[in-house]
């Protein structure tokens, strides 16, 4: 009888030892599967913050886009001044032009005493 209930007490120690394993393998299995719910975590970050990088370097592009696009705003705008200006300075240079032929043509006529040609001698 002493052996048997030696022998029993023998499995019991040896089930209680695997029990205690079986405890240790369950929280290593938890302790895994928290870290894959980590790095999925951690993946799904990453991957939004390479989103948010390309977001931000089309942000820094649209910025420098729009800068550009208000110096030419502004270039055109000074070119059609200059056109404008460039158009009333080709109109002085004519009125000028004309006025000194109007000038040579009136002294012209003051010299030939109110005569717009002078009369060929006879």
């Amino acid at each position: 009888m002493c052996n048997t209930l030696q022998h029993i007490a023998t499995h019991c120690n040896t089930l209680q030892h695997t029990a205690t394993h079986c405890n240790t393998l369950q929280r290593i299995a938890t302790h895994c599967n928290t870290l894959q719910h980590t790095t999925t975590h951690f993946d799904t970050l990453q991957h939004t913050a390479t989103h948010c990088n390309t977001l931000q370097h089309i942000a820094t592009h649209c910025n420098t886009l729009q800068h550009t696009a208000t110096h030419y705003n502004t270039l055109r705008h000074t070119a059609t001044h200059c056109n404008t200006l460039q158009h009333t300075a080709t109109h002085c240079n004519t009125l000028q032009h004309t006025a000194t032929h109007c000038t040579m043509t009136r002294s012209s006529h003051d010299s030939l005493g109110g005569k717009l040609y002078a009369e060929a001698p006879m």
